[in-house]
C-alpha cells in the first residue's frame, strides 16, 4: 500500500502544513508517492473559523496587508521559503483595510488550492468531511483514525492534529449559572465563537450582561446592532430598536487596545536582545525548571522595555535625557527592577513616555468613580485617549513594543506552559481590534446602547436575575435576565468537547498543568508522561503547549507558526521517507 498521512483539521494550520508538504518534498520525499487525507467537517482551507459562510458585517482583526499564508526569509526554518501574496496584493484591496472574513475565507481556500496543486504528481489529497473521533493503534504499527458515521478507520502510518478552536463543556461556575438561568427562565450564553451563537433570546431594549471585552465581544456588539438593522451616521449611531442594552465588564474593565494605525519609519529595535534563544535554552536546562513569573518575565520585561526605549531614543530623541547609547549599556547592566526603574527616570524626563507594564495590564486598578455615569464619561475619555496614541506615530514606542511581543512570543513557545494570563496581556497589547470598532463603540456608548461595567466585574445569580458589579463604581450594580460570555472556550484537554483529545488523554498524553496538550517543541511530536514523543502522532495548534500568536502571520516577522509547520512537515516526510524502505 500507498503510505497515507491523516491530517485532522483542513482550517489555516491543515492547509499551511500541506503548502509545507509541497515546499519540502521535492528534496526529502521525491518520486516515493503519498496518500494525505484531511478530516473536517467544514470546508478545506478557511475551516470551521474563517468559513465564507457567515455574516458579512464580521472583520478580520487585521489590516489586509499584515495577513500572510506564505513564508519569507525572515523565517528561520530548513525548509525552502515560497513567497506568495499577501492578502491585500491577492484581493487587490487597500492594505490598510479591515477586510471581512468573508474574504479571507476565499483567500484561504486559494491558498489551500495552491498547496494541493504544488504537491508532486504523485501525492493524492483526500477531504473527508467528518469529525475525527479517536485514534487507536500501536506505538510502531499503523494507526486508525476512527471517523464520524464510517464503521471502518483510515489507517495511517502518521497522523497530524492541526485542530483549531473546539467546543469545550463548561466549568463549575458555568453549570451553576446555565442550572439557576433554567430554573429561573433566565439565559446564560456560555463562551462559544460568536458567530455560532444562538443570539435570538436576547430580546430588544432588554439589559444584557455581558463578561469579556475582547474580540469576541466585538462580534457580539456588531451582530447584535448593526446585525439587527442598526447603523452610522458618521460618529452616531442610528438604532433599529430590535437592539438590547449591552452592560459590558471584564478583569481589565476596558476593551483592548486599538490597532495601530501607522506604518513603521527608521530602524527597527533589534530584537531579540534579551530574550532570544541563548536564553531559552538557559531556561529549558535548568534541573528544577522555571517559573514564568520568577524566572522568565523578567526577560519579557527587559525585552519589552528595550523595543519601547529603542524607539523613543532613535526615533523621538528630543524626548530623552541621555545619549542612547549610554542609556543602553546601563540599561544592559541594570540588574533589578529599581535599578532600571531609576535609569528610565533620569533618562526620561516625561513620564508618558515612559512603558509602564503594571499599568497598560490593569489601567482601572485604584480608580473609582462616584456613579455610573461618570464612569461612562470616564471610559469614552479613555477610549478616545487610546485611538489618538495609537494613530498618531509621535507615540511610535508603542508600535515598538509591539515588534517585542512579536519577538517575546516567538522564544515563549519554546518554553510551554505560559498559562492564559500571558495570552490575555498580549492580546490586549498587540491583538485588538480595528481603530473603526472602537469609535462604533463610542457611538453606541453616546446612544445609551452600550454600558460600561468596570473593573474585575463580579455576576452573581440571585433574587432570581443575574447581577453585575464592580469596585470601580462602588455601590452600583445591575440586573438582567440575560448572561453572556463574550470569549472562547479556553483549549483544555480536560473540558474540550472533542472526543479525540479526550481519547488521547485517557491514553496518557501528557499535559501541561494549564490543561494543553505537550508536544515536542522540535516538531510537535505529541509526548506522553514519560516526555516520551509518539513515533507516529503529531500536534499543532492552540490546544497544545506550542500554541503561536494570533490566527495569521504578519509579513517579514519571522512567523513561528511557519516554522514549526516546517519543521512538522519535514519530520513527517522524513519519518514516511523511513517507513517506506
Amino acid at each position: 500500500m500507498r503510505p497515507q498521512l491523516v491530517i485532522v483539521g483542513a482550517g489555516p494550520r491543515g492547509a499551511g502544513l500541506l503548502e509545507r508538504l509541497a515546499a519540502n518534498a521535492p528534496e526529502l520525499y521525491a518520486g516515493r508517492g503519498l496518500d494525505v487525507h484531511l478530516v473536517d467537517p467544514h470546508p478545506p482551507g478557511g475551516g470551521r473559523i474563517w468559513r465564507q459562510e457567515q455574516s458579512p458585517l464580521l472583520w478580520m482583526n487585521s489590516h489586509a496587508e499584515d495577513v500572510t499564508m506564505f513564508t519569507d526569509d525572515t523565517v528561520r526554518m530548513d525548509g525552502p521559503v515560497r513567497e506568495g501574496p499577501t492578502l491585500h496584493e491577492w484581493a487587490a484591496v487597500d492594505g490598510r483595510t479591515f477586510a471581512g472574513r468573508q474574504l479571507q475565507g476565499r483567500y484561504l481556500r486559494w491558498f489551500y488550492e495552491r498547496a494541493v496543486a504544488g504537491l508532486p504528481p504523485d501525492v493524492t489529497v483526500h477531504h473527508h468531511p467528518r469529525r475525527a473521533l479517536r485514534i487507536s493503534g500501536p506505538r510502531e504499527g499503523r494507526q486508525r483514525v476512527w471517523l464520524e458515521g464510517r464503521a471502518r478507520p483510515l489507517l495511517a502510518d502518521l497522523v497530524i492534529l492541526a485542530l483549531g478552536h473546539l467546543d469545550a463543556e463548561p466549568d463549575a461556575g458555568q453549570t451553576e449559572l446555565t442550572t439557576y438561568a433554567r430554573e429561573h427562565g433566565l439565559i446564560h450564553l456560555p463562551p462559544d465563537f460568536t458567530a455560532d451563537s444562538d443570539l435570538s433570546a436576547l430580546r430588544p431594549g432588554e439589559p444584557v450582561l455581558v463578561r469579556g471585552f475582547g474580540l469576541a465581544f466585538v462580534d457580539l456588539m456588531v451582530l447584535l446592532t448593526e446585525g439587527r438593522g442598526g447603523r452610522y451616521d458618521g460618529d452616531t449611531y442610528l438604532p433599529s430598536g430590535r437592539e438590547p442594552v449591552l452592560y459590558v465588564g471584564s478583569r481589565r474593565g476596558v476593551p483592548y487596545h486599538s490597532k495601530i494605525g501607522y506604518d513603521w519609519t527608521g530602524d527597527r529595535p533589534p530584537l531579540p536582545r534579551f530574550f532570544g534563544p541563548a536564553e531559552v535554552e538557559a531556561l529549558l536546562a535548568r534541573p528544577g525548571g522555571h517559573d514564568f513569573r520568577r524566572d522568565v518575565w523578567p526577560l519579557v520585561a527587559k525585552e519589552l522595555g528595550f523595543a519601547h526605549y529603542h524607539r523613543l531614543f532613535t526615533a523621538h530623541p528630543g524626548r530623552t535625557a541621555m545619549a542612547w547609547a549610554d542609556f543602553e549599556e546601563k540599561y544592559a547592566a541594570a540588574s533589578d527592577p529599581a535599578e532600571t526603574q531609576a535609569l528610565v527616570a533620569a533618562a526620561v524626563p516625561d513620564p508618558a513616555d515612559r512603558l509602564d507594564l503594571a499599568a497598560l495590564d490593569h489601567p482601572l486598578a485604584g480608580m473609582r468613580y462616584a456613579s455610573h455615569d461618570d464612569f461612562q464619561e470616564g471610559l469614552r475619555g479613555y477610549i478616545e485617549a487610546d485611538l489618538g496614541r495609537r494613530h498618531d506615530p509621535s507615540f511610535s514606542p508603542d508600535l515598538g513594543v509591539f515588534l517585542g511581543l512579536l519577538s517575546v512570543y516567538g522564544q515563549l513557545v519554546r518554553l510551554g506552559g505560559l498559562g492564559p494570563w500571558w495570552h490575555g496581556f498580549f492580546s490586549c497589547l498587540a491583538s485588538g481590534p480595528p481603530g473603526p470598532r472602537l469609535r462604533q463603540m463610542l457611538a453606541l456608548s453616546r446612544a445609551g446602547l452600550l454600558r460600561f461595567v468596570g473593573a474585575d466585574m463580579a455576576v452573581t445569580a440571585e433574587d432570581g436575575v443575574f447581577r453585575a458589579t464592580s469596585p470601580t463604581v462602588p455601590g452600583f450594580c445591575v440586573d438582567a435576565r440575560a448572561l453572556v460570555e463574550a470569549r472562547l472556550p479556553e483549549p483544555t484537554l480536560g473540558r474540550t468537547r472533542d472526543s479525540l483529545l479526550r481519547e488521547l488523554r485517557a491514553d496518557g498524553a501528557a499535559e501541561t498543568p494549564e490543561g494543553l496538550l505537550r508536544v515536542d517543541p522540535a516538531d510537535g511530536r505529541i509526548l506522553d508522561g514519560a516526555g516520551h514523543p509518539h513515533p507516529r502522532r503529531f500536534a499543532l495548534g492552540p490546544y497544545t503547549d506550542a500554541r503561536t500568536p494570533g490566527a495569521f502571520t504578519r509579513p517579514h516577522t519571522g512567523g513561528p507558526a511557519f516554522r514549526q509547520n516546517d519543521a512538522t512537515a519535514r519530520s513527517v516526510l522524513s519519518l514516511v521517507k523511513e517507513l517506506t524502505r
